[in-house]
């Protein structure tokens, strides 16, 4: 936890960026707007940058955080605001700490023709942790602009061997930048969003970490994302046993889950662990089909017989699902009566998720985003689709309270690349009606996302 002088810094260097708010929303939407980026109600009366300072006086310190994670998901923040939030939210977070001289070290091992392979993908990672905003004749870019964005196009890409990793790192004021950014920049060069090809991915990796070793760090190989490796700096301490908690899920009861290592995704099951389930495989392009969570669950149940592994598992789920919801139920059932045969090479129906472990929404917005929700159902499909479908029952919509937590969570799960369905209660409770339903709505739900429910 920070304390109060930290507090008091974090205060005023999101004051600026609450007040100018004030520009982009109108004095009727305002209690919206704070409401979603967690800040109390604002006053009626009074200005718009009268009710927004007032709104961020009233606040409590632990909701700093949160607020923190609200303004980063807005598209109004410059560059070095964006950079400064996100330095002061992952120190909370925990990181590895890189000395000054490892860094060096790095920088030395690196070969640019690695990192420069993709210009474009190149600039945009070094645009987003150190180059300067852009301003009015960069836009227009002009090539004689100068500064730090054209001194590296200039030495770097048009003239290849100008510079080294160890001249651009100094430019770019790596080696004195905070550690969570330093980590994090690491963790962007041997990233596939940067290059796009794992034999790469991997040199990378084999140059910088011996480095990290001196210092009691590692690059470590944490899962899949659209087919390659996701790599993340931990602690060399780490266990290699321990495989990452991707789902859990097919829980009544909240699991109480808490990190036990910040700057891994190594999430410990405090409370309810006998009535939850963790899949703890790494998930790649193809999502999680009914027939991978099968394998799965005769492996670690040390089942030998296929139907017997197939018979437990869909019982266990259903055992999830809670017994005031015949809508729920019947969505889950319908599932593989409608698809039968062909349910074990179509998405698992996840239900009753608590946690997804998404390279992706950590990256977006923060390791903690998604903990706060449970998905009445998830369905991950091929190349990185996310779909939820939520059952609501009528409290949904007659409790205000309830409605607009609904609507947050919607948006929420939205901006980290969820598509989220809802049904209403009463349209499947009746099995005759909802399968009817049902059938509708996966066979326009795959024809959308390419997924070919009968083998075709």
């Amino acid at each position: 936890m920070v304390d109060t002088v930290e507090h008091a810094e974090l205060r005023a260097l999101i004051r600026p960026i609450v007040l100018g708010l004030k520009d982009y929303y109108r004095h009727k939407d305002l209690p919206e707007a704070c409401q979603r980026l967690g800040l109390p109600t604002p006053a009626q009366d009074g200005t718009k940058a009268e009710r927004l300072e007032a709104s961020l006086d009233a606040l409590p310190d632990a909701g700093l955080g949160s607020v923190i994670v609200g303004l980063l998901g807005q598209e109004i923040l410059s560059a070095s605001q964006r950079r400064a939030l996100e330095d002061i939210l992952r120190a909370q977070q925990g990181t590895v700490e890189v000395p000054q001289r490892v860094r060096r070290e790095i920088a030395r091992a690196l070969d640019l023709d690695d990192l420069t392979q993709h210009s474009g993908r190149f600039m945009d990672v070094l645009t987003w942790f150190w180059l300067p905003d852009e301003d009015f004749f960069s836009l227009l870019a002009v090539q004689t602009l100068p500064g730090l964005r054209a001194d590296v196009e200039r030495h770097v890409l048009r003239n290849p061997g100008d510079w080294s990793a160890e001249d651009l790192f100094e430019q770019l004021g790596a080696f004195a930048a905070p550690h969570p950014r330093f980590v994090r920049f690491m963790e962007a060069l041997v990233s596939a969003d940067l290059v796009p090809d794992e034999l790469i991915q991997r040199r990378l990796v084999a140059a910088i970490d011996p480095c990290l070793r001196a210092a009691g760090v590692e690059v470590r190989e944490t899962g899949i994302s659209e087919g390659y490796p996701v790599f993340a700096l931990v602690p060399s301490g780490l266990p290699r046993s321990r495989r990452p908690k991707n789902l859990i899920f097919a829980s009544k009861e909240k699991p109480d889950l808490r990190f036990r290592n910040a700057v891994d995704n190594d999430i410990e099951v405090v409370g309810n662990q006998d009535h939850v389930l963790v899949y703890d495989r790494p998930i790649g392009s193809g999502g999680v089909r009914w027939r991978d969570l099968q394998d799965w669950w005769q492996q670690t149940r040390d089942v030998t017989d296929a139907e017997e592994a197939k018979r437990g598992l869909y019982q266990r789920l259903c055992e999830s699902l809670p017994d005031n919801s015949p809508g729920q139920h019947n969505l889950f059932v319908l599932y593989h009566r409608i698809f039968g045969a062909a349910v074990p090479e179509l998405p698992a129906l996840l239900p009753e998720v608590w946690l997804h472990w998404d390279p992706k929404t950590v990256k977006q917005r923060g390791r903690e985003a998604l903990l706060r929700f449970r998905m009445d159902f998830l369905l991950l499909l091929p190349h990185g689709q996310r779909v939820v479908l939520e059952v609501d029952g009528s409290q949904h919509f007659t409790d205000k309270a309830k409605y607009a937590a609904d609507m947050r969570a919607d948006r929420e799960l939205k901006l980290s690349g969820y598509e989220v369905f809802r049904f209403g209660h009463e349209e499947l409770k009746r099995e005759s009606r909802a399968e009817k339903v049902l059938q509708e709505f996966f066979m326009e739900l795959f024809g959308r996302f390419d997924v070919t429910p009968y083998g075709q």
